[in-house]
């Protein structure tokens, strides 16, 4: 029995502008400051994809993403210092996009995580993103309940996607990131159940593998076109929307 949804936000709830942010940050130290390495790298503009930005840096927290970000290219970095200049850098711009409202919450996201929360489910909030917690609260859900005719009294002029949840551990510092599970296994005890009991919504195959990895069953969005990588990552379903989950099957 399923009681509890344990949800990733980036990809799953919010399309947010993390890829961008991730690839223009980089295409910009390339050119600027790292413009006297560019050419003993791999990189080039054109190869950061949609693609690798899923299978390199999607669903990690910052300073492990852009470590394998530069890995990917080839892009040296002995002492660290450009690691931690692509993530200061990056931070900046992500958070400049979304204060600029440069995000959208995906409608069948919506649709879903309301239809749980009226089924009476327990609701985490799961992102190693420090920045999640910034787009669910600008997210107002009375105007995307007034479009799809919903009337649910828990939700008021002022209610926010932030507040649905249950327990949220979004941006927290842990001590391995995903694809280890203990993001999820905290929530999980926030949430007082039994791993079994929970099912994990991701979109990143390192969030798949950490939630297999705790005990959990995963419901995997291919929202990239990605659903092979998912399927590889173990995830017990696999859609492209969220509409396409049958609740009673949960």
């Amino acid at each position: 029995m399923t009681e509890a949804a344990i949800f990733d936000i980036d990809g799953v709830l919010v399309d947010s502008p993390h890829e961008r942010a991730w690839g223009e940050t980089l295409h910009r130290l390339m050119s600027s400051r790292w413009a006297d390495i560019a050419s003993h790298t791999r990189y080039a503009p054109e190869r950061y994809t949609a693609e690798v930005y899923q299978q390199v840096v999607s669903g990690k927290p910052r300073h492990e993403g852009a470590s394998a970000l530069l890995e990917y290219f080839g892009i040296p970095d002995p002492d660290g210092r450009r690691t931690q200049e692509l993530c200061d850098l990056k931070q900046q711009m992500i958070v400049y996009l979304i204060e600029r409202g440069e995000f959208t919450a995906f409608d069948d996201g919506l649709r879903f995580i309301l239809a749980l929360k009226a089924k009476g489910m327990k609701l985490a909030a799961a992102s190693s993103s420090k920045n999640a917690n910034r787009m669910l609260e600008r997210v107002f859900l009375q105007p995307f309940c007034e479009r799809q005719h919903l009337h649910l009294p828990y939700v008021t002029p002022e209610t926010r996607l932030i507040d649905l949840f249950d327990a949220n551990v979004c941006g927290r510092d842990f001590a391995q990131g995903k694809p280890h599970p203990e993001i999820f296994l905290t929530a999980v005890a926030l949430l007082n159940l039994p791993p079994e009991r929970c099912i994990v919504i991701e979109d990143a195959p390192a969030g798949v593998q950490a939630a297999k990895a705790g005990g959990m069953r995963c419901i995997g969005v291919a929202r990239r076109n990605d659903a092979d990588l998912l399927r590889a990552a173990g995830a017990d379903w696999v859609v492209t929307n969220l509409d396409e989950v049958n609740l009673e099957e949960l």
